[in-house]
């Protein structure tokens, strides 16, 4: 029999509970620990083991990888198959490996799951929660384990498992001094931030959550809705239409905002992004929802990009489907984000309907400059950028709601000859 050795503070992955959860700061060996117990486990008893984060391209994003090591290292070859995108068990058992995001087809096919391991749940969206709990939660032996380095004590994840942990739950901290096998390189590295920046040090090492990102673009903005409670529940109006406000994407995010306008109030009511789908997706899922359209903005390159269209430009496919939008002129980056913290005030955001929209909003960012090493006028370009570039949108929009050549012609005075006839050019 071969004696794994796992740290004390993770005894309680042994009990019986439906949701793990596991939170701290660096050096707690939480994904080690992790996956020893699932070993363990998964020998002990047939299990079908999922392990998932947010955002996974290929299997080396994985943690297959840390599975095979362990196996190696414990000489569990007798029992244990590493294969090229799972590892199986004798007793059969199974390893899988996921992304979360944008595939809830797949995620959809891992109902017979007994353990989920969602590893840096900091980022996981409440949009794949919303997917992966019910999908995974239908029998008693179902777990799910959570395992995070918190980040903003607005994300999803934290408010949901740390805050507000299901009926039930299992909640740990666990940092680097719960961990007996805590090396002595990072113990130098731990005391030397400590002392050099001790803020920083509590988030890294301690596990605490950040209020804001440093160089977070809209951090006063969104503090000040917060603050005023402008995130809150914001029902659809039925008597007012809705406009959205588009950034195009195929391997990056297409990203929509839903909005209202009541009185001097921009009411968001709706939030929805997702990548490699072609038009027909994003065009069903706007019918989908029970909104009276007035019209959809998109930006410039509506009138170039294909998002796989076959040729046809994303503008003339919507236009050809008899859909009313405005492509909107294209502004610098500063000049769009000057217009989105003008209207800020005047916004009311749906809390659970624009969830990840929220949290792009929060994690917008400044670049940091790769040769002085301070924040940039650059937004940084990854996974936040395209709901805030789609609120730009919004932002640039509310200025313009109707097209240019569908507004009125101005009446003017057209003077006329005593010969002409009673009707005058207007």
């Amino acid at each position: 029999m071969t004696d794994i050795a796992i740290p004390e503070s993770f005894e309680f992955l042994f009990e019986d509970a439906p949701y793990k959860v596991m939170y701290g700061g660096r050096g707690s060996a939480k994904s080690h620990s992790i996956a020893r117990a699932l070993l363990v486990q998964g020998a002990m008893e047939r299990h079908r083991i999922l392990s998932c984060r947010e955002f996974q391209n290929s299997i080396s994003e994985s943690v297959h990888k840390l599975f095979a090591d362990l196996i190696d290292e414990y000489d569990l070859h007798d029992f244990y198959e590493i294969q090229k995108t799972t590892i199986v068990g004798r007793n059969g058992t199974e390893f899988l490996f996921a992304g979360l995001r944008h595939n809830v087809s797949k995620i959809k096919s891992f109902e017979g799951c007994t353990r989920v391991w969602v590893e840096e749940a900091q980022a996981v969206s409440k949009g794949s929660w919303d997917v992966l709990i019910p999908t995974v939660m239908r029998t008693a032996k179902s777990e799910i384990w959570v395992s995070m380095n918190p980040d903003l004590d607005t994300d999803d994840s934290y408010k949901r498992f740390i805050l507000n942990p299901p009926e039930g739950a299992l909640v740990r901290k666990i940092n680097w001094n719960d961990n007996p096998f805590f090396p002595e390189g990072l113990r130098r590295e731990m005391l030397s931030l400590r002392e050099k920046n001790y803020d920083e040090w509590l988030h890294i090492w301690e596990g605490n959550t950040r209020h804001t990102l440093e160089g977070a673009i809209y951090a006063n903005e969104m503090r000040q809705a917060t603050e005023e409670q402008r995130i809150a529940r914001v029902a659809y109006d039925q008597s007012a239409p809705v406009f959205t406000a588009w950034d195009l994407g195929w391997s990056d995010m297409t990203s929509i905002w839903f909005w209202q306008k009541i009185g001097f109030d921009i009411r968001v009511v709706d939030f929805y992004q997702n990548r490699m789908e072609a038009l027909d997706h994003y065009i069903s899922v706007i019918q989908r929802k029970p909104y009276r359209y007035e019209r959809h903005f998109l930006p410039h390159d509506a009138n170039q990009g294909q998002l796989s269209a076959g040729g046809k430009t994303i503008a003339a496919q919507l236009r050809q489907r008899g859909i009313p939008l405005s492509v909107l002129p294209q502004l610098p980056i500063a000049a769009g984000i000057s217009a989105a913290r003008n209207l800020f005030p005047r916004v009311w955001f749906d809390e659970q309907a624009c969830a990840d929209g929220l949290d792009c909003l929060r994690r917008y960012r400044y670049d940091v400059d790769q040769q002085t090493g301070q924040f940039s006028r650059k937004p940084l370009h990854d996974d936040a950028s395209h709901g805030a570039d789609a609120f730009r949108m919004l932002a640039v929009a509310i200025n313009d709601p109707k097209p240019r050549e569908e507004r009125k012609k101005p009446i003017r005075p057209a003077f006329i000859g005593s010969n002409a006839g009673w009707m005058g050019a207007l």
